[in-house]
């Protein structure tokens, strides 16, 4: 594909992401899916950051934020339980060792 064409179409998928969060949170279960979607799959750290710092739609975009990225989800909290049950592991494990 042509990077003229590509980066058009990514500039589109990005400005249609911006209309969506100029109407968040009065969004219609498709439209927030379709956000979801592009916010998870498509968005590079460049179209993130570029939508932060567009004046426009930053509140929106903060406020979709916290509603849906910066969330703990239960998988988050099995990693962490995971992580920490490693750490302890490892710690008992050198006590048991070293002695």
């Amino acid at each position: 594909m042509d990077t003229e064409t590509d980066g058009a179409s990514r500039a589109e998928r990005r400005a249609r992401a911006e209309e969506l969060l100029a109407r968040y949170p009065g969004l219609a279960p498709d439209e927030l899916a379709h956000l979801h979607r592009w916010f998870s799959h498509e968005a590079s750290a460049l179209d993130v950051g570029l939508i932060a710092s567009n004046e426009a739609v930053a509140e929106r975009y903060r406020l979709y934020r916290r509603d849906h990225i910066d969330l703990l989800r239960p998988i988050d909290l099995v990693h962490a339980l995971w992580f920490a049950a490693l750490i302890l592991g490892i710690t008992v494990f050198i006590g048991w060792w070293g002695t």
